[in-house]
């Protein structure tokens, strides 16, 4: 047998040193995950007559609506204040998860 084909083959600096940097990056993305969940976004619309707050990873956690908006309004028009209040609400929670997650997706090292 030739020298060196019975042993297992030893991890070499770069490959270590992948796998630190690798391990680091999840803990780094585990605790971005963990601030989403608790980081919130609120955003109204119809001048403030519904706000709807909603966490870093996309879970609503209120719904406000303004009793005197309802006096002067329409189911119809109700709706669509909501969906555009809720969309817009999403889309700022995706902004925050971006930032947050965005750099560390950027570093992986393949």
């Amino acid at each position: 047998m030739a020298k060196g084909f019975n042993k297992a083959p030893a991890l070499g600096g770069g490959q270590a040193g992948m796998m630190q940097q690798l391990q680091r990056l999840q803990q780094q993305m585990q605790e971005a995950q963990e601030k989403l969940a608790v980081e919130t976004v609120t955003v109204s619309a119809g001048g403030g007559a519904i706000k709807i707050t909603i966490t870093g990873d996309q879970h609503c956690k209120s719904v406000e609506i303004d009793p005197d908006f309802l006096k002067d309004t329409d189911a119809e028009m109700l709706n669509d204040m909501v969906l555009t209040a809720f969309n817009a609400a999403l889309d700022k929670s995706r902004e925050m998860q971006q930032q947050m997650m965005g750099p560390l997706s950027g570093g992986l090292p393949f």
